[in-house]
């Protein structure tokens, strides 16, 4: 796979430099075991999230990361590399969010995003809507999470 650069830096992006079809690497990231545990006693407290003995008996065979943590870090990822510091106006969602292998203890992920689609908004001409893929993948090439998603990014130029 070949991956794009963008043409500008983050406090420079704007709709115009997010090219349909283009695919960023946005880098590597990994979840030690006592992370994974803190984040999910606050927010998932299942047990194949918090309690490594537990896990071992269910249907993963050990503990695995809550897939809001692995989408939480997903998120800062696309903060400090993809999304653009100026002209970012949020998003009005996410679709078909899947968490497809389980992240383990020490898995390196790593997260690509594909930009789909990328069309001025008709209502609000100043901005546009950035359809992408966002994809993380283990060390071993396996997909562990995928979510379809829409930024709104300020255009640099009037229609």
């Amino acid at each position: 796979m070949q991956f794009k650069r963008f043409p500008t830096p983050q406090n420079d992006r704007y709709f115009e430099d997010y090219e349909p079809g283009a695919t960023y690497d946005l880098g590597t990231f990994s979840l030690g075991e006592a992370e994974m545990i803190e984040f999910a006693r606050r927010f998932d407290p299942q047990p194949f999230h918090i309690d490594p003995e537990a896990a071992k008996h269910s249907a993963f065979g050990g503990l695995i990361a809550s897939g809001w943590h692995t989408g939480s870090c997903l998120m800062r990822k696309l903060v400090d590399v993809y999304l653009s510091s100026v002209a970012g106006m949020g998003s009005p969602g996410l679709d078909n969010i899947r968490w497809t292998h389980p992240v383990r203890p020490g898995d390196v992920l790593s997260v690509r995003v594909t930009v789909q689609q990328a069309r001025r908004s008709e209502s609000k001409p100043d901005r546009g809507l950035v359809h992408a893929l966002m994809e993380v993948l283990n060390q071993d090439g396996r997909l562990c999470m995928a979510v379809n998603g829409i930024s709104i990014i300020r255009c640099r130029t009037a229609p």
